[in-house]
C-alpha cells in the first residue's frame, strides 16, 4: 500500500475546517492536522504577497489524490489553491496506524 501526505493551505481556519470535514465525510482522508497560523510569502499577479494562512497536513492513500484534489478545488476559496502531495514508501512505521489509514479511507 502506498500512502501520501498532502499540504493544503487555506486563508483561515473556517475554510480549512470546511474542507477537512468534507474530505473526512467522503472517506478520502484518514486524518488532517490543521496548523493555525503560518506566514506565507509568494508571487501573485506580478507582486509579492504576504499573508497569514492555515496549513492542512493530510494523511491518505496515494490512489485517492485525484478525488481529493477535485473536492478541494470545489470547496476552496482561492483561485489557485495549493494542493501538493508527497508520496512515499514507508520503510518503518506503526503498522497499526498504517492499517488504520487503509481501513478508514475508501
Amino acid at each position: 500500500m502506498s500512502y501520501s501526505v498532502l499540504f493544503i493551505t487555506c486563508p483561515n481556519f473556517k475554510s480549512a475546517k470546511k474542507i477537512t470535514r468534507q474530505l473526512l465525510k467522503e472517506k478520502l482522508v484518514a486524518c488532517v492536522n490543521i496548523l493555525p497560523v503560518i506566514k506565507s510569502e509568494y508571487w501573485w499577479k506580478d507582486k509579492i504577497e504576504t499573508h497569514s494562512e492555515v496549513l492542512m497536513i493530510v494523511k491518505t492513500k496515494t490512489n485517492l489524490y485525484k478525488q481529493i484534489e477535485k473536492e478541494v478545488k470545489k470547496l476552496h476559496p482561492y483561485t489557485v489553491p495549493e494542493i501538493i502531495s508527497f508520496s512515499f514508501k514507508i520503510d518503518k512505521g506503526n503498522k497499526d496506524y498504517l492499517n488504520w489509514i487503509s481501513e478508514v479511507t475508501k
